[in-house]
């Protein structure tokens, strides 16, 4: 599992916005960090990406149940080939990550467009 390791370890570890970078180069072929919150705002998450983005706020957890229903099957096949993970994994994964991901990513509560 080594993309969610290297996950895990920047998002924990001392790097400044590493997983977030990390998270955000995986997600480029589904829209990005951008594409993935339209979709879970769409879905009626919206209080949870509100929640991540704020400055103030405790990030509000999402359920796999959700991220799945928000992206859909083949937006998750993809994400399984590119995170090299077995399909049912990638949306507890995302639902592990994804809040703390976009958090780092918005440090003033605006997220700051990845380009890769």
């Amino acid at each position: 599992m080594g993309f969610l390791d290297s996950l895990q370890s920047a998002l924990q570890g001392e790097q400044q916005g590493g997983g977030s970078s990390l998270l955000a180069d995986a997600l480029t072929g589904v829209g990005g960090y951008q594409g993935v919150l339209a979709m879970l705002q769409k879905s009626g998450l919206g209080d949870r990406v509100e929640s991540w983005l704020s400055t103030n706020a405790a990030n509000l957890p999402v359920a796999p149940d959700e991220i799945k229903a928000a992206l859909g099957d083949q937006r998750l096949q993809q994400l399984a080939s590119q995170f090299g993970i077995p399909l049912d994994q990638v949306a507890a994964a995302l639902a592990q990550h994804l809040p703390a991901a976009v958090d780092q990513a918005s440090p003033d509560g605006v997220l700051a467009t990845h380009r890769g």
